[in-house]
């Protein structure tokens, strides 16, 4: 994959698995969690606190089973994103703009009962 400038390119990972790369050389533990079908429907299961999640494809609809009280997922939405729910009730996403543009890095982040949306992913600078 070298090429004649010496620059090794980003050909054969995906963005989501480089994400996990990254994360790994990071230090951060994390668990790859697969989509319940291909739309990218995700349900996040456990108990207690689930730690560090990484969603294997961009995320339509994310849902924290009954018993997870804790957790961060990394994920991107998908450009069909619908939402993020706790043990099936939609969690208030309105204060939160979420660009489902299908490249776009963010976690949820559940701790006492809310979770709280971020992205990670920089905004490109306006000329």
């Amino acid at each position: 994959m070298i090429n004649n400038d010496r620059i090794v390119p980003i050909q054969s990972m995906d963005f989501l698995s480089m994400i996990g790369t990254i994360l790994a050389i990071n230090g951060t533990s994390y668990t790859a969690v697969a989509s319940t079908d291909v739309q990218g429907t995700f349900e996040i299961t456990g108990t207690g606190d689930v730690g560090n999640v990484l969603a294997n494809q961009p995320v339509q609809t994310m849902d924290f089973a009954s018993g997870v009280t804790a957790g961060v997922v990394y994920f991107v939405p998908d450009y069909n994103f619908s939402g993020i729910s706790i043990n099936g009730t939609a969690v208030d996403l309105s204060a939160v703009t979420i660009d489902a543009d299908g490249i776009s890095l963010y976690t949820a982040t559940l701790a006492t009962g809310a979770v709280t949306v971020a992205k990670i992913t920089p905004d490109a600078p306006q000329a």
